[in-house]
């Protein structure tokens, strides 16, 4: 075990008593953090723009229904009652999960379904169905993609990469996994089938990472759901952020809501003071931001030398696409639409070339159709329906769109295409409507570009090469959440809050 792990695993063992911390953004990194570090005697306070918790993961309640905005798929449940059990709770005290069956169901234009769960036979059979040969070539995969969970997961997904040096060592058991490699071509070299080189590659699209280019190491996900199964808050997500709020609180934290950071103030080589827009001020030992990274250096940094130097870094970087997402309530119940349907559309790297590449607003498209209300009926109203349509598009950086022009016209193509192929009728079902855009992405959550997942899960732009867990200018300014390591996701984020929670207790300790 080297430092830096043994770091990760012991620090939530230092008592730094007497020292403060700030956490800006309550999303689920940083309300992880937050935990960790008032777990560990830390007196920490959150501070929150908007007026609920949650960052991306916020939510809506409206005409009886509840929308999440997102994230909606929970993995690793591990990981989130770890957060309880460090100061000797249970978070099922605070929150239910539900598992989801089957986890996705894909849909092909041609009529063609595959159901994906952890039930190894009911999956052997699913496969079998569109290509026996495949069989063995899945079974060769799932042992790569134990392989790299391993080793990128379990190894290195906790563990702070602030120096090159520590790059350097994980370099060659990365290269053992070909990790140059895309999520696409390593799928591909295992099996045969068009569809099922789909089905095994678009989780990638869930952390913003196109299947074509994401590192191959990402195929790890795979493993982490076989192994923890696919979850759903009851309630909702909002429901999983309120718990962990409420377990903040218990310990002693506090939350300020609807004050946006203005700014985090520095005096040398240390973050001072932060100010919020309501001209509220408070010193900290630390400060954390779970912000936006490049709202973090850009604004919440401006007028020091650092902010602009990494602001300037961060801008020649790719970040990950935006989304449009239509959120809908329904007169009936759907027992035969799964919680979670991706609808691919008839073009699968053209489209994304289209979105990433290209930055086109293209005619057809892929749907991830989230269906809640089939697992937990308390998200909608007696005899109705709770859903949302996810739909990736380029960022605003790449594709210049006037949204409000833009916007009614996709959300009616986006529920054309769900009535032709699932729900006949369903205009004149529909009961409650809205879309959310890029622009919103950007206004809401300072989101640079629109960019729903921060910086693009490339291998160039990971470890090392991202976001740093800890500033490398400013001694005690840290990140937390998607845009540094690891990545997007529940677990990359509350991955993320255990690197810098490692860092930021033996910092305070000295």
């Amino acid at each position: 075990m080297n430092a830096e792990t043994t770091l990760a695993a012991d620090a939530t063992d230092l008592q730094p008593t007497g020292k403060t911390a700030c956490v800006v953004g309550s999303g689920f990194g940083g309300l992880a953090l937050a935990i960790r570090l008032q777990s560990a005697g830390v007196r920490t306070t959150i501070l929150e723009g908007r007026d609920k918790p949650g960052g991306r993961a916020y939510h809506w309640r409206k005409d009886g229904f509840t929308f999440d905005a997102g994230p909606t798929v929970i993995t690793d449940p591990d990981c989130l009652r770890e957060l309880w059990a460090l100061s000797g709770h249970d978070m099922a005290d605070d929150i239910e999960l539900m598992p989801v069956m089957p986890f996705y169901r894909l849909a092909w234009p041609d009529g063609t379904q595959f159901d994906y769960s952890n039930d190894e036979q009911h999956l052997f059979d699913e496969i079998a169905r569109l290509n026996p040969a495949d069989v063995a070539g899945y079974q060769r995969f799932l042992d790569y993609s134990a392989a790299v969970y391993q080793k990128g997961y379990v190894e290195l997904g906790h563990v702070p990469f602030l120096d090159f040096k520590s790059m350097l060592k994980a370099a060659p058991a990365l290269a053992r996994q070909q990790a140059w490699r895309s999520v696409y071509s390593m799928v591909s070299h295992f099996i045969e089938d068009e569809r099922l080189r789909e089905a095994f590659s678009f989780h990638t699209l869930l952390v913003g990472g196109n299947p074509m280019k994401t590192s191959a190491i990402y195929a790890l996900i795979h493993k982490l759901e076989k192994d923890g199964g696919v979850w759903w808050a009851k309630g909702g997500t909002n429901r999983l952020i309120a718990a962990m709020v409420t377990h903040f609180e218990r310990l002693g934290g506090t939350i300020r809501l609807a004050d946006p950071v203005k700014r985090v103030h520095t005096y040398g080589k240390r973050a001072s003071e932060v100010e919020t827009e309501s001209g509220w001020k408070a010193r900290f030992d630390a400060v954390a931001s779970n912000a936006d990274i490049m709202h973090s250096y850009r604004d919440l940094l401006a007028g020091t030398k650092r902010g602009a130097s990494y602001a300037k870094s961060l801008g020649r970087k790719s970040f990950s696409p935006s989304l449009f997402v239509v959120h809908f309530g329904v007169e009936g119940a759907w027992p035969g639409i799964p919680h979670h349907m991706i609808l691919f559309g008839p073009r699968y790297k053209g489209l994304l070339e289209d979105i990433y590449d290209k930055g086109v607003l293209p005619a057809d498209f892929s749907i991830y159709l989230h269906h809640p209300s089939v697992t937990d009926p308390s998200v909608a109203p007696d005899g109705m329906s709770s859903f949302y349509a996810l739909v990736p598009v380029a960022h605003m950086g790449k594709l210049s769109v006037d949204w409000d022009e833009m916007g009614p016209i996709l959300e009616k193509r986006v529920l054309d295409e769900i009535e032709k192929r699932l729900i006949p009728g369903l205009h004149d079902r529909i009961v409650t409507k809205f879309h959310y855009a890029p622009k919103d992405f950007a206004q809401d959550l300072n989101a640079h570009m629109g960019s729903a997942f921060s910086l693009e899960p490339v291998l160039t732009q990971s470890a090392w090469f991202r976001g740093h867990n800890r500033d490398d200018a400013i001694e005690n300014f840290y990140l937390v959440g998607a845009g540094t390591h690891p990545g997007a996701g529940i677990p990359g984020v509350v991955g993320s809050a255990k690197a810098t929670a490692g860092l930021m207790l033996e910092d305070l300790a000295r």
